[in-house]
């Protein structure tokens, strides 16, 4: 009893703590002195190459006696992820006049400054730049990328709508590359807000560099390292490049800056191929293998048309930018996936590639949004920022590129192709970026419902994208003079040896399964396709379309005999196609969309 009667007491008092715990005193927001004339330079020499690091110095003045609270961002945006740049920073030191400042820190990414009074100040410190992505800093013995967001400290509660200049000091035979403003001296550089500021990334040290009028905009094409693209394939990449710009000017209908900055970094390190959008410019990070492989057409095609669609036109909740927290949004489905889905026409309303290699991508995207747990599009997009294991996280590009197809078609239906999605987007371009705001979901709804004529998106919400029903092509597709088409599939992976095309493995519940195909056997023939090469598919496919459970004899050499093995043809492999027999409205609305035009 009086263990319980001492746990009783405890309890009591214990509640009676916890419930002076709920009703805190109201917390004092950070908000740091008034600073002007705010400069930063950035110093990258070889001795600091060799350490993986940039020296920043930052000077402002200050006209108050309460402390300077300095900040670095959490994110890079367009890099749905925190990153805490603070990290990186080492060696921090404030002073005036050469004298040593007092200073501590109210959080990790937050120095207190006490400047003692109205005057200069300077702040410096080393970062470290070891990090290749397209959001960080990485520097070699010759180069350095860096993100402002990396290194401009910013005054913490105070407007973004300081100006500032940077300055960039570096080795005299090393060149320097950006979408920021020229500052009117060899290495200045000055923006009117920090979110011009930050959003200006550097190329700094040997790199290639050059650049070509492109629809009156000039157009910068950097790449590191030095003679990673030259000579020809340089010369048919701004071939290809400067064929992209006239559709997604067309599609937006607008010109929003002079120049624009392709950077490019090609390293054996990297796996794959990302970019990272930027409002005049874009990095992208790629494996040499990539180089001169025409989905690079794609990549640049993305991150160009982001210019137009998230850093210019973008949904509320990214409106303004911040800097010090995640900026979750359930609209990423149209910032990346509709920009995705852009980058797809522009390739073909260019004639980078043709109409079947349109439909082929298309058909990439169902099979792999099929091929994973269903997911709503708005649930995608809010996830990203914690990088869900399922494969669901950046499901927002495919099925949201899906999506914007979709709409496409729904909308050049309802208008007999007199409006398209381009006109959704021009609205909303007009009406949100134009009056410096983001879109809301009332606005992006009713811009699409104006263009189809009235026609009300309540239930496709409900179901595609608030929803997890899957995408009903089989009724859609045929309204744009398409199809989808299902081909037939063996089941088997096979590859050549000195002994002829040997099974390596055979799926599950496939027919080459389901007829005894066993991994080891030779293939002699497939149905009437005799088999020479491991590639025989294409001749299967043609062979046999639309021959569903037609039977066939797979023939193959097992040990020292020969057997005959009874199949049936299984149509399986999904394949998106322009429809021979599509009337004379869905043809023109399929032409439409593969060319931009609208009309009847």
């Amino acid at each position: 009893m009086r263990t319980l009667f001492s746990l009783s007491l405890v309890s009591v008092a214990t509640a009676g703590m916890l419930a002076a715990q709920r009703t805190p005193a109201v917390p004092v927001p950070l908000r740091s002195a008034p600073i002007a004339n705010v400069s930063y330079e950035v110093t990258f020499n070889r001795e600091l190459a060799k350490r993986r690091a940039m020296s920043v110095t930052m000077t402002f003045d200050v006209s108050s006696t309460q402390p300077v609270l300095l900040s670095l961002p959490a994110w890079t945006p367009g890099a749905y992820e925190i990153t805490d740049f603070a990290k990186w920073v080492s060696d921090f030191a404030p002073t005036r006049g050469g004298q040593a400042l007092e200073w501590d820190k109210l959080d990790y990414d937050t120095w207190r400054i006490r400047s003692a009074g109205p005057g200069p100040v300077q702040v410096s410190f080393n970062f470290r730049a070891d990090t290749l992505d397209n959001a960080m800093s990485w520097a070699r013995d010759e180069f350095l990328l860096f993100n402002g967001t990396n290194v401009f400290m910013y005054p913490e509660g105070q407007p973004f709508s300081f100006p500032a200049t940077v300055r960039i000091s570096t080795e005299s035979d090393w060149i320097v590359a950006t979408g920021m403003t020229y500052g009117g001296a060899k290495g200045s550089y000055r923006e009117g807000n920090y979110h011009d500021l930050v959003d200006m990334p550097f190329f700094v040290g040997r790199f290639d560099y050059d650049s070509a009028q492109v629809e009156g905009i000039t157009v910068r094409l950097a790449t590191y390292p030095a003679g990673s693209l030259a000579g020809a394939p340089r010369a048919e990449t701004w071939t290809r490049i400067q064929k992209m710009w006239p559709p997604m000017i067309q599609a937006f209908g607008d010109k929003p800056f002079r120049n624009y900055t392709i950077m490019q970094i090609a390293d054996s390190s990297y796996q794959g191929a990302s970019g990272l959008e930027h409002q005049n410019s874009h990095v992208d990070v790629i494996t040499p293998l990539a180089l001169g492989n025409p989905f690079l057409d794609g990549l640049y095609a993305h991150e160009i048309i982001h210019a137009w669609n998230v850093k210019r036109l973008r949904p509320a909740d990214l409106y303004p930018y911040r800097y010090d927290r995640a900026q979750p949004t359930p609209w990423l489905w149209v910032s990346e996936g509709i920009t995705d889905y852009y980058a797809d026409l522009v390739l073909v309303r260019s004639q980078l590639v043709e109409p079947s290699n349109f439909f082929a991508t298309t058909t990439g995207k169902i099979q792999n949004v099929n091929a994973t747990a269903p997911v709503a599009l708005q649930d995608a997009s809010l996830s990203t920022w914690i990088h869900p294991t399922d494969g669901t996280g950046y499901l927002y590009y495919d099925k949201g590129s899906l999506a914007g197809l979709m709409l496409d078609i729904l909308i050049r239906d309802e208008s007999n192709n007199r409006q398209s999605l381009d006109d959704v987007m021009r609205s909303l371009y007009n009406s949100a970026y134009r009056k410096n705001r983001g879109f809301t979901a009332d606005e992006w709804w009713a811009a699409v419902s104006k263009a189809a004529g009235g026609k009300t998106f309540t239930d496709f919400n409900r179901l595609y994208v608030d929803g997890r029903a899957p995408y009903p092509w089989d009724s859609i597709l045929p309204l744009a003079g398409m199809r989808l088409a299902r081909e037939p599939r063996v089941g088997i992976q096979s590859e050549p040896d000195s002994n002829g095309i040997r099974v390596v493995a055979v799926q599950p519940g496939t027919s080459a399964a389901l007829a005894g195909v066993k991994p080891g056997d030779y293939l002699v023939s497939v149905g009437d396709v005799v088999i020479t090469q491991p590639d025989f598919g294409p001749a299967f496919r043609q062979l046999y379309a639309d021959k569903a459970d037609a039977p066939y004899v797979i023939t193959v050499r097992r040990g020292t005999e020969t057997l005959k093995l009874d199949a049936k043809i299984q149509l399986s492999n999904l394949k998106v196609e322009a429809d021979p027999n599509s009337n004379e409205k869905a043809t023109r609305i399929r032409d439409g969309i593969l060319t931009g035009k609208t009309g009847s």
